[in-house]
């Protein structure tokens, strides 16, 4: 039997050392954000309808794009802190959230980031007296419970939509459920959220549910089974057993209608196999894919309905709601490109970007001659100011003059 989490984060919430909220310095820390991640020029196309048009180049905002509530909410958290603690240490777990810039800016301000050795996260650097910072995407429960035993002061910035899947992670630990968890089981949200549950199995897609519906409902080959999942499970893990009872849960970045598929998936399943009376006693789902992620995936779903010439895409190259958003250009068959910021547009009519699953490529004559219509939309943890040197740099490399 593991610990129990929520006892412990129940006992931690109740220390002096942990701190969930700001520290009252709201007004400077919104004025600071403000002047470097907010961007006249995005505010004044947002008042257009999204939309500009200057020489022969158009620009269609998506109606969602950017920042969301977590990740604001996560950052100014994270420059209070550098406030109220102005002579203490701080480090920060993980990226705060995955925006090269934002990360940049906080190694300015002398936060560090906690080393990664050999793939593992090196804490021996930190001292009782330091403050470290959980990111918006969480930390693992063993890593809380280190800083804590350390006696170290933690702010702690995770997004409550993440909270809310643990939470629905803890009641199939209640019932003795396994969580089915439609993620990337390398990812920090992911690590995160599974080290809440006792029992789990990650799956990242529609192709692998299929494969443990399967499973479920006809048995199969064991050895291939924790070969094909031997990453993705938790320690112990067997499928003759473990999987007749689960829940279902998610990172709250995946593709929302993928995880919706994969919920439906295995509610189907059970009923197939344990009937209707049954099936409460071995399936149990609640909704926990987040209202950012769903807007902006929404706003990308009315975007390639427009007659666009391209795409653009702006977030970081692990962000993985950016890359959904990436997905869903790439299924409507528009030219898109995913870039991380406006320096991947380079001189000569040429951009770096990353296509999926595949490594960074230059694209020659990425702009096409004429008239042209330029979709954008951006990751939920890139600040307009990136949306904006974006929309400069297109302008530039088409000789318009931004006018405003």
């Amino acid at each position: 039997m593991g610990m129990d989490t929520k006892a412990f984060k129940r006992a931690l919430r109740k220390s002096d050392k942990y701190h969930r909220r700001g520290f009252g310095h709201e007004e400077e820390v919104t004025e600071l954000l403000n002047s470097e991640y907010k961007s006249g020029l995005i505010k004044t196309i947002r008042d257009n309808n999204n939309w500009l048009k200057q020489g022969d180049v158009t620009i269609r905002l998506a109606e969602a794009f950017g920042f969301c509530w977590g990740v604001e909410r996560a950052v100014a958290i994270a420059y209070e802190s550098r406030q109220h603690f102005p002579n203490e240490r701080i480090w920060i777990t993980n990226e705060i959230i995955h925006n090269p810039s934002v990360n940049e800016r906080l190694k300015e301000m002398e936060v560090g980031f906690i080393p990664v050795k050999d793939g593992q996260k090196d804490f021996s650097v930190v001292d009782s007296g330091d403050v470290v910072i959980l990111p918006a995407f969480g930390a693992s429960v063993q890593e809380m419970q280190l800083l804590n035993d350390l006696g170290c002061t933690i702010v702690d910035t995770t997004c409550p939509w993440v909270s809310k899947v643990w939470n629905s992670v803890e009641k199939h630990k209640k019932r003795n459920y396994t969580s089915i968890i439609h993620g990337k089981y390398h990812h920090e949200e992911t690590v995160a959220t599974s080290s809440f549950a006792e029992k789990y199995l990650v799956v990242l897609n529609l192709e692998e549910a299929r494969y443990v519906a399967n499973y479920i409902l006809y048995g199969g080959d064991k050895d291939e089974f924790m070969k094909k999942f031997e990453k993705a499970c938790s320690p112990g893990f067997d499928p003759d057993v473990d999987l007749e009872c689960i829940g279902i849960a998610n990172q709250t970045t995946m593709l929302k209608s993928e995880t919706e598929e994969i919920g439906k998936l295995f509610e189907r399943t059970m009923l197939e196999k344990y009937g209707p009376t049954e099936l409460d006693k071995h399936f149990m789902s609640f909704n926990t894919i987040c209202d950012a992620t769903q807007e902006r995936q929404d706003a990308m779903f009315d975007l390639v309905q427009e007659d666009l010439s391209l795409l653009v895409v702006i977030g970081g190259f692990n962000s993985s709601n950016t890359t959904h958003l990436k997905e869903i250009a790439v299924d409507y068959g528009i030219p898109s490109y995913h870039i991380d910021g406006a320096s991947r547009i380079l001189e000569g009519n040429a951009i770096e970007h990353k296509p999926l699953e595949k490594d960074l490529e230059v694209t020659e004559n990425w702009l096409p001659e004429g008239e042209i219509t330029v979709g954008i939309t951006s990751g939920a943890s890139t600040p307009d100011q990136a949306v904006e040197e974006v929309i400069g740099k297109i302008f530039e490399t088409k000789n318009v003059a931004l006018v405003g």
